[in-house]
């Protein structure tokens, strides 16, 4: 096995960061976005604060 500068293999592949490897994969993450949280359900079920808004006016750079 011949590694790089990094000590890690050439063909190294993470496991974060990737995407779905199969089509099974891809409907299960489906189902989970399905029953995910909106941000009012956080505060009124769970009493958590919902992630912030990034960005809240309109980008210069954008048309």
């Amino acid at each position: 096995m011949k590694k790089d500068k990094d000590g890690l293999d050439k063909d190294y592949q993470p496991d974060n960061g990737s995407m779905a490897a199969n089509l099974e994969e891809m409907k299960n993450l489906g189902k989970q976005m399905e029953h995910r949280r909106t941000g009012k359900e956080l505060k009124e079920e769970y009493g958590k604060k919902p992630d912030p808004i990034q960005h809240e006016k309109k980008d210069d750079f954008l048309p």
